[in-house]
């Protein structure tokens, strides 16, 4: 049974990280804009959240003010900042990692240094009883559950409404977009807005799970990096199939080889790549 706890464990982990790279999937797979605060929009929407609670005490209400607010909040980073900066890298690096730092200090002066844990909704603060011997807490299997949904809708969207159709008609060839009249600079922002919703959403389950601290942002981004990137360029099935991966590696790796736990993550993912350097589901040419 102790395997199949880590196995779940490890699925519980993967479904995290699959909600924080869902919004870098459609930001840096799908836009090839390099978002590095991303992980800074996951703790502001966690620690929004947290305090709205502490406020009001209701769960529900105080994750959508907090998803919707960090989504603004890109679109204001989106269109006053990285809009002028399309198709430029290394300026893009420079300046997310900049709004990454401030959103860290802010936090930090606002809410100190200590680790803090937001909340499970009612009903998933116990665990379920899967056999004689197991026990499962109920929130990491909701998330595993979640990750899936997600996954499907994000997939669906994108592949069947008509503003996914726009999306990608935008991201595919610009040029082509404008003449059939879409306005490519409205889709990147909503696009970029939506990512950074996502990153908050992520960040309010992350918390219960893990919890948060002003300098936990660019941990949970490194390994959403490597999901995206692993997963392939836009593809939100690679980017889940992905993070279970790196979700399980990381479950053994701690068990078996605590003092390697790093090591068993990253080197799997540097020989994958060494052999399929478009990922598992990615393109074989970006764009």
């Amino acid at each position: 049974m102790a395997t199949v706890s880590n196995i779940l464990n490890g699925l519980a982990f993967g479904s995290l990280l699959f909600l924080v790279a869902s919004g870098l999937t459609i930001t840096f797979g799908l836009m090839r804009t390099i978002n590095l605060a991303h992980g800074g929009f996951y703790l502001v929407g966690g620690y929004l959240a947290a305090d709205l609670f502490g406020r009001t005490g209701d769960y529900w209400s105080s994750l959508v003010i907090a998803v919707l607010v960090t989504g603004v909040l890109g679109m204001l980073v989106e269109r006053f900042l990285l809009h002028r900066l399309l198709n430029l890298e290394l300026p893009q690096i420079i300046l997310t990692v900049g709004v990454a730092l401030i959103m860290g200090d802010l936090l930090l002066a606002q809410y100190g240094g200590s680790p803090i844990s937001p909340p499970a909704p009612v009903g998933l603060d116990g665990a379920l009883n899967i056999s004689d011997t197991l026990v499962f807490p109920k929130l990491r299997a909701f998330l595993i559950v979640l990750a899936l949904a997600l996954a499907a809708l994000i997939t669906a969207f994108l592949r069947f409404s008509s503003v996914g159709a726009k999306v990608r008609s935008a991201v595919d060839d610009q040029e082509i977009a404008r003449t059939i009249g879409i306005r490519v600079p409205v889709i990147f922002l909503l696009v970029f807005g939506a990512g950074t919703a996502l990153a908050a959403f992520a960040g309010v389950w992350g918390g219960a799970l893990t919890s948060l601290s002003p300098e936990s942002g660019f941990d949970i981004l490194l390994l959403a990096l490597v999901v995206v990137v692993v997963g392939g360029l836009g593809s939100v099935p690679g980017a889940l199939i992905a993070a279970f991966a790196v979700g399980l590696l990381d479950q053994f790796g701690k068990v078996l080889f605590p003092e390697w736990s790093l090591f068993t993550i990253y080197a799997p993912v540097a020989l994958f790549l060494a052999f399929r350097p478009r990922g598992l589901l990615g393109k074989v040419e970006a764009r």
